[in-house]
Parts: structure tokens; C-alpha cells; sequence
């Protein structure tokens, strides 16, 4: 199995602009989780997809491999399936699994894709997605967090940026995960989703997924106790850096640390 790793990223952020190349303790964010996902021992490769010049730009600078996409994708998932026929043309290899890591979480483990690709051929499923446990009741009701609600069998059945399932009428204690923004797909299963129609809750929740669920797809959600934070705002870009002031992992990076 070719499994390869696709960051999609594009600085026109509605919420930071420009955020892909802020720095983070000296590294530019797209910088941390490129060579975070190189470190994942069942990756075999990894790119990144933007429809930015700028980017392109930095990717040459680390040695990374990037495909220019078109600037048109609302969804980071349609931004992928564009760049797999371009990965195939420059390697010469079918992919057979593409997984899309989104390029605002610097604090990635290595772990984690490992576990999303394992939990994935275990169950054999088309499309499986990473999801944390809420830490607390204010990132439930955040609305830069997706939560995500699921079957006994561990299938999604929804995702919202509104606090699911409710805890209003309920006085026990209810599941509360969210929807980690690392997510596989077999190589037939992603190029079907960016060929399906987008949907009305997919564009309501801005969710990639729903597309999925409400096209009757199934959607693996694989639990990691890996608890990472993404960042969405400026204030999100101070914390993060807090929690990385220890970060051990930094010391593997190549090339693009900055003292």
C-alpha cells in the first residue's frame, strides 16, 4: 500500500490570514507539520497542495515537494484530489491511500497519522478520520472546534460546530469528541468525494465530511489520546507556542529550524 501524506493549506484564511507561514517558536506553521508528518513510519511520502505562490515558494526552500492547485476549493479535501493525479504524473507510482493533513496543526505527532493509516486498514474502511476527546466545556461549545457524535460501531453520524450531543436535557455525562483535521481516504473513495456534489449541511456546518454522510458514505472516526491544538486565530498561535516551549520533536526537523 502507497500511503501519501497531502497538507493542504492556502493563506487566505477567513479567521488569519496568511497563517500557513506565521511563525511558530522560529518555524513557520506549514514548516512544523510538514516535517512532523515525514517523521510517521507508515507515510511513504508527503506534499503540499496550495493555490499559493508564497507557499510554493517556502516548499522549495525545505525541500518539499507541493503541487500549485487551483484557487477556487473551499474545501481542503477537493484542494487534494486535485494534487493525486499531479503526484502520480511526477513519481510514476499510484497512490493507493491519500491522507489530508490539514496545515494549522504545528503541534501534529508523528503517532497520529500512524494510528489514523492502522485504524483504517484494520476495519478496512474507504474514509477514516482522527478524533480527540473535548478537554472541557468551553471547547465544546468553541465553534473552531467540529465535534463529531457516532454509531456504536464507531461511524460518524454527524459533525457540527455547534456543542453535539446536547447537554441541556441531559444531567449525565455526555460523549464529547472532536474532529481532528487528519483524514484517509483510498484513492477511488477521495477522488468519489470530490466528484460528488457539495451539500447543504456540508456548506450550513462548513464541514468537508458531511458531504460524505449525506451522500450515505461511511466515515471512520479513529480515537487518539494525542491531544494536539489547531490554530485558527492569532490567539490560538500564542497559545500553541506556550504549549511548545518543551516540544522535543523539534529537534528531528531538517533544515528549517530557527534559534
Amino acid at each position: 500500500m502507497r500511503v501519501v501524506g497531502i497538507i493542504a493549506a492556502r493563506m487566505a484564511s477567513s479567521r488569519f490570514p496568511g497563517k500557513p507561514l506565521v511563525r511558530v517558536r522560529g518555524v513557520p506553521m506549514i514548516g512544523h507539520v510538514y516535517h512532523r508528518a515525514r517523521l510517521a513510519r507508515q507515510m511513504h511520502d508527503v506534499w503540499i497542495a496550495t493555490c499559493d505562490q508564497s507557499i510554493i515558494e517556502y516548499s522549495a526552500q525545505i525541500g518539499a515537494n507541493a503541487v500549485l492547485t487551483r484557487d477556487t476549493h473551499e474545501r481542503a479535501t477537493d484542494r487534494i484530489a486535485e494534487a493525486v493525479p499531479y503526484i502520480e504524473e511526477r513519481t510514476g507510482e499510484r497512490l493507493d491511500v491519500a491522507v489530508l493533513v490539514q496545515g494549522d496543526e504545528p503541534m501534529l505527532r508523528p503517532e497520529m497519522l500512524d494510528e489514523l493509516i492502522s485504524g483504517m486498514m484494520k476495519r478496512g474502511a474507504s474514509v477514516a478520520n482522527l478524533m480527540n476527546p473535548i478537554a472541557d466545556a468551553l471547547e465544546f461549545e468553541d465553534a473552531n472546534t467540529v465535534k463529531v457524535v457516532c454509531d456504536p460501531d464507531g461511524y460518524a453520524l454527524y459533525l457540527s460546530r455547534e456543542p453535539i450531543p446536547s447537554r441541556r436535557k441531559f444531567s449525565g455525562a455526555v460523549p464529547m469528541w472532536k474532529q481532528l483535521g487528519l483524514i484517509a481516504f483510498t484513492r477511488d473513495a477521495l477522488l468519489e468525494y470530490s466528484a460528488l456534489p457539495a451539500t447543504p449541511l456540508e456548506q450550513i456546518e462548513s464541514v468537508d465530511m458531511n458531504r460524505l454522510l449525506e451522500h450515505g458514505r461511511k466515515l471512520l472516526m479513529v480515537p487518539s489520546m494525542h491531544r494536539i491544538t489547531a490554530i485558527d486565530t492569532p490567539e490560538d498561535r500564542i497559545r500553541v507556542e506556550g504549549l511548545m516551549a518543551d516540544d522535543r520533536l523539534m529537534s528531528a526537523y531538517q533544515g528549517d529550524r530557527v534559534e
